[in-house]
């Protein structure tokens, strides 16, 4: 993979403000900017595929971290591409991902099922919109990889989806980076665990006010936060296992990790902090 033409854009149908500190803990330097009514978007630096890291890999162990750390009901759409692919991974909390992968000159290798499946978990219309997305796994001469990205956004257009002025799919990370400087986007940077988890925690405190109202809902974030931890822990070993394979120069079979350890250590902290606010919230109430 040639990481000086890679890049990826992650969009999560959320606020910035709700984004930003989930953001923090994947300890990657990106922008933050608004994607429309109910849309953010995250450009990554790209560093992390720049030793060799297959970039689907990383964006999409992120893209699962994010759409479990923001919330339900909250997916996350992570585009990518290299010298070689194009493609997607969308993450809808603990669901299996779903995604689609073009060659660069736009021959599509994706199975058909995944449109359908990734129309559904968007809430699209399952007639106009699924229609709209059939074109984009036929083969076509005149639409490179890149082209096919562009389309799928067109669609999402629909959802409420608004790619900024100047991240446009194809473009290598760099570039991305500099059009978002230009819009004026938001630095997420990792500022240490004390000060990412002081943020994280306001920010559960003002997702779960809401939650706790109701008598009936006060088992949801003790109940998912044990999910989180449950699924945190093996995934980071996981991803730590395969970073250090290709730190042992094994090949592709051990690349990707980096961003699968990412996804494991924000379940985790999550899990954490709501098991932590549940604890609090259970001794006020005392």
């Amino acid at each position: 993979m040639n990481a000086t033409v890679a890049g990826a854009l992650l969009f999560c149908r959320a606020e910035p403000s709700v984004v930003r500190s989930p953001a923090q803990l994947l300890r990657e330097p990106q922008l933050l900017a608004p994607a429309g009514a109910e849309w953010s978007v995250l450009v990554p630096e790209g560093a992390a595929w720049e030793d060799g890291e297959p970039v689907d890999r990383v964006v999409g162990g992120w893209a699962v971290a994010l759409a479990v750390a923001v919330g339900l009901g909250r997916p996350v759409l992570a585009l990518w591409w290299d010298a070689e692919r194009t493609g997607f991974t969308l993450a809808t909390g603990f669901r299996r991902p779903v995604g689609y992968v073009w060659l660069a000159d736009g021959t599509p290798v994706g199975e058909d099922e995944a449109m359908t499946t990734f129309a559904a978990r968007l809430g699209l219309d399952p007639v106009l919109d699924v229609q709209a997305l059939a074109p984009l796994t036929r083969d076509d001469l005149d639409s490179l990889g890149a082209d096919r990205l562009r389309g799928l956004i067109a669609v999402l257009a629909r959802a409420g989806l608004e790619a900024p002025r100047g991240l446009a799919p194809g473009d290598p990370a760099d570039r991305l980076h500099a059009a978002a400087l230009e819009l004026g986007a938001q630095t997420v940077e990792w500022a240490g665990w004390r000060d990412a988890v002081r943020t994280e925690l306001h920010a559960v405190e003002e997702s779960l006010d809401h939650w706790l109202r109701e008598p009936k809902e006060r088992i949801a974030p003790k109940a998912l936060g044990v999910a989180q931890v449950a699924a945190g822990v093996p995934l980071a070993l996981w991803g730590l296992r395969r970073a250090l394979r290709a730190g042992e120069g094994e090949g592709a079979g051990g690349r990707g990790g980096a961003g699968w350890a990412a996804a494991g250590a924000v379940l985790i902290a999550q899990g954490a902090l709501l098991l932590a606010y549940e604890r609090r919230r259970a001794r006020e109430l005392r």
